[in-house]
């Protein structure tokens, strides 16, 4: 039919933003809640009717927001002129569309018949769908209520058969907008469980399928809406996707308080009502899976009603899958022997286990009876439950929608009590993209991709599932990595915290004690090596022997290697690069070439290029840049901020002596994703390393302005990290150019830099510094600080 109708259903209106708030164009006062929806819905049908030229067999129809009375403070208008073939109409919808337009407010219109609009209807589901929500505003009655009418009948007969097609159209809006749910930003009206999956709700309850729109569906409706109000109104035009620094605003205009422990101080006691940032989030992610399970279940209606139509009056028959599981009509449920006086307490987790590797959903029935009558697992667990979880995390793709559904009935927390403090966690790193229950189930899944690479899968797969479990306790907080040395009273970072966690839950699960401790180990080491590999020089025999030190052994290093891998796939696309794993599969195999012999292997050889022929010599690869210089100071800074002025971000640098001849080894990736011209960077390279200085007071000519923004820069010192330097680790605001302005610093200071390692986090940077000697001073170590910092 048209945008207006079709927008409803596909969710790709493509328009700009709303001109003016509804509110202020038709005089009510702004506010959340269905109670200001319907008041905004009220004026505008006011408004459209005193605006409407009147005239016989035209009428005025609304659909999308305004035909359900649930009109967002910035939302548009979505209109069909509807008429009986009566000439003039393109004048006359021209006489209604420009009020509007001329108004300031958003609109999508068309203008049919009744006839061309179920045309349209019978062969497009989306159009189908925006007709049910068809609104009569003005004009004949009669025509309207014609529409109306015979599109929600057309709806009822013809619904089983076009359910396939608007799944897979309700799909394809689920894999572009991902789920609500889990998201840290995700779009309230387009993505899996938000507003307009209700609107598929609501067709497939009018179609009489089932009874879609329960309560708890209902009320989780309007608190999505109530949300989008809010956020609209704090934003100050339309928008749905709920962003992190809008989440604040929205939860005050929300009035979202929660009640959570506090510390036991004078001013707040035992506990207090304390502004919880994380409120919201909570509860878009509850109501968003209400109205997942809701579909979910819908949709598995429909799939049941479309079978037994072609089956006809046999019963579906009953195929076994596992011990006490079957098939019976597409959906797993118990065999008749397993519901006995005394259930065994791994049930659940078996028929968990059968349907993530069968990859059938659980009966409804069946998930409730799980959660009223399987008695708790008792500590330690059986060995068949152990081999379930097993069964279960090692799955593959099915492992996902099985664990949801146990988790939407309180099967989890019978596993796993720790769960509830898990479940929709929010992730305030910026490199996440879902919630922490989401992430860690996310991590097994891709940890089963290599489990035929170690020797104990099931502990990589446990320990996928547990190496976070640390997040959001008390005391957990950024700093405390491998390898970093903190002031006394910070934060300890979730991985040490999680350890002990960790081995308390593998204990209860039955695991021997040499197993345990490899768990905890697992999730207290899961950041070594992503963080030893972008922040130290891995040429270096002491990175190498601490890390070896750490790890132990080689199973334990392919144990950790693999969940590096899983853990960032699962984290996003800005936690994994080929750059970092390549760093990370050079690491692993210098250490195991140490765990294996002994000895600790030699660092490269520099490149025969750069040590032979005429000086200067400059070599560009894809993401590396050489240069070979005569010896002098400050070779590295000059390179830096040639690379810094052609957009080149350094992402780790080298630099040595040899013969005379200073060399200068760098990775590099665009700062905005476009290469430089090769010509002009070897150009400026070889004139500065020369001695042009015009190359770089281009680069101190620029204002360059930093990207990240958050606490003061900070230095720390790393005294016995390096075999013939310390280590000056730098982390700050990350900005163009950031690594010139350092190395210049360092080199006015009389420090020599032998290495650099950048590693960027969001909008902030990690730069640790290798400076040649022992700086044993400490008023020689503020001084090199207090130079860093300045420039930063």
């Amino acid at each position: 039919m048209t945008s207006s109708i079709r927008e409803n259903a596909s969710g790709n209106s493509g328009n700009g933003d709303a001109h003016f708030l509804i509110n202020e164009v038709v005089g009510v006062p702004g506010g959340i809640g269905a109670a200001a929806r319907r008041a905004r819905a009220d004026a505008l049908d006011a408004w459209l009717g005193s605006i409407f030229p009147r005239r016989d067999g035209v009428a005025l129809v609304a659909v999308g927001g305004l035909g359900r009375r649930q009109c967002a403070p910035y939302g548009d208008l979505d209109l069909v002129l509807l008429h009986a073939g009566v000439p003039g109409t393109d004048e006359l919808a021209a006489s209604l569309w420009y009020p509007i337009w001329d108004a300031g407010l958003r609109l999508d219109h068309s203008t049919r018949t009744v006839a061309e609009a179920l045309s349209v209807a019978q062969d497009d589901v989306k159009v189908a769908l925006g007709l049910l929500d068809a609104r009569y505003l003005a004009g004949d009655r009669a025509l309207a209520d014609q529409l109306i009418r015979t599109a929600a009948d057309h709806w009822r007969r013809t619904a089983v058969r076009q359910l396939p097609r608007l799944r897979e159209i309700t799909t394809a809006r689920w894999e572009a907008h991902g789920e609500l749910a889990f998201l840290l930003e995700g779009d309230l009206k387009e993505a899996a469980g938000g507003l307009r999956d209700v609107g598929v709700l609501r067709a497939i309850a009018t179609a009489g399928v089932t009874d879609a729109l329960r309560p708890a569906v209902h009320a989780a409706h309007l608190r999505l809406l109530d949300t989008r109000d809010a956020l609209h109104q704090q934003v100050g035009r339309r928008v749905d996707r709920l962003v992190a620094q809008e989440r604040d605003g929205v939860a005050k205009l929300l009035g979202l308080r929660q009640l959570q422990p506090g510390p036991p101080d004078a001013a707040q006691g035992p506990a207090g009502a304390v502004d919880d940032r994380d409120a919201l989030l909570r509860r878009v992610a509850g109501d968003a899976r209400t109205v997942s399970h809701a579909l979910d279940d819908a949709w598995r209606a429909g799939d049941r009603l479309r079978t037994d139509r072609r089956r006809g009056a046999g019963r579906p028959a009953r195929r076994p899958v596992a011990r006490d599981v079957v098939e019976h009509g597409g959906e797993l449920v118990l065999a008749r022997t397993a519901i006995g006086a005394r259930p065994d307490p791994s049930l659940s987790l078996r028929i968990a286990a059968a349907a993530a590797v069968t990859r059938l959903p659980i009966a409804r029935a069946t998930c409730e009876w799980l959660a009223a009558y399987c008695p708790p697992l008792p500590a330690p667990w059986p060995p068949d439950a152990r081999a379930a979880l097993a069964t279960l995390l090692g799955a593959g793709p099915g492992l996902v929608p099985a664990w949801e559904t146990c988790d939407r009935y309180g099967l989890i927390e019978g596993w796993l009590p720790e769960w509830t403090r898990l479940r929709s966690l929010p992730q305030h790193n910026p490199v996440h993209r879902f919630t922490l229950d989401r992430h860690l189930v996310q991590t097994a899944y891709e940890a089963s991709r290599h489990t035929r690479e170690v020797d104990r899968p099931d502990l990589l797969l446990l320990g996928a599932l547990l190496h976070d479990i640390g997040k959001g306790l008390p005391g957990e907080g950024a700093a405390g990595r491998a390898g970093r040395s903190e002031p006394a009273g910070t934060f300890v970072d979730h991985s040490v915290v999680g350890a002990p966690i960790a081995e308390a839950v593998a204990t209860r699960i039955g695991l021997a004690a040499p197993e345990v401790a490899l768990i905890g180990k697992l999730v207290r080491l899961h950041l070594l090596l992503p963080d030893v590999a972008t922040r130290r020089d891995l040429s270096d025999p002491k990175t190498i022997a601490g890390v070896a030190e750490q790890v132990g052994d080689t199973t334990t290093l392919d144990l950790l290697h693999a969940l590096v891998r899983a853990d960032a796939v699962a984290t996003g696309p800005a936690a994994w690069s080929d750059w970092k794993g390549r760093l990370i599969a050079e690491l692993v195999a210098r250490v195991r070439t140490a765990l294996d012999t002994g000895a600790l292997p030699a660092p490269p050889a520099p490149d025969p290029a750069l040590v032979a022929g005429p000086l200067p010599v400059v070599h560009l690869a894809d993401d590396r840049v050489a240069v070979a210089a005569a010896d002098r100071r400050g070779l590295l800074a000059t390179v830096a901020g040639c690379l810094a002025l052609h957009r080149l971000e350094v992402i780790s640098a080298d630099a040595s002596t040899i013969d005379g001849r200073a060399l200068v080894e760098c990775r590099v990736q665009p700062r905005y994703g476009l290469a430089p011209d090769p010509v002009a960077l070897s150009a400026d390279l070889r004139r500065a390393v020369a001695g042009d200085v015009s190359v770089t007071q281009r680069l101190r000519g620029r204002a360059l302005a930093a990207r990240g923004q958050g606490a003061a820069p900070r230095a720390v010192w790393h005294r016995e990290a390096a075999t013939d330097a310390v280590l000056l680790e730098l982390r700050a605001a990350d900005a163009a150019g950031l690594l010139y302005r350092v190395t210049c610093a360092l080199d006015e200071a009389g420090a020599q830099v032998r290495a650099a390692r950048i590693s960027t986090l969001g909008g902030d940077v990690v730069d640790a510094f290798y400076l040649v000697g022992g700086w044993p001073d400490d008023a020689e170590r503020a001084r090199i600080s207090a130079a860093v910092l300045a420039v930063v």
